[in-house]
């Protein structure tokens, strides 16, 4: 199989839909709706890229990264999906360890393309 990826999403339609995608794309995706289900995810599997929703139901999808860095289990790259094109949240996501911040919605072939690049 391809790159692992570990999908960040609260929305079971947006995660179903990107599962399917990826997998069909040669990836091998494990899916969490919120950041605790993330961090115990990280913790069990390395992970390639992860696509981090930065609005989850139980905390901002940033403190995922927060405490898997330290503890050296952060995948290798990560790419946050935001509805807020602030610079401030670009600054917040990139201070954090941020490899890329797009701007949902974000387009299927998009996202594939950027998970090549990030993975270059």
């Amino acid at each position: 199989m391809g790159p692992h990826i570990l999908l960040v999403e609260d929305s079971t339609l947006v995660c179903d839909a990107l599962r399917i995608l990826f997998e069909e794309t040669g990836h091998t995706v494990t899916v969490a709706q919120t950041a605790g289900e993330a961090i115990a995810a990280a913790r069990e599997t390395r992970h390639d890229v992860m696509l981090l929703d930065l609005g989850l139901p139980d905390a901002d999808g940033l403190t995922v990264l927060e405490a898997l860095t330290p503890a050296g289990l952060a995948p290798r790259r990560t790419i946050a999906l935001t509805g807020d094109a602030s610079d401030a949240t670009t600054l917040r996501c990139r201070a954090a360890g941020v490899d890329m911040v797009l701007l949902k919605p974000v387009s299927p072939m998009v996202l594939i393309t950027k998970v090549r690049e990030v993975l270059a």
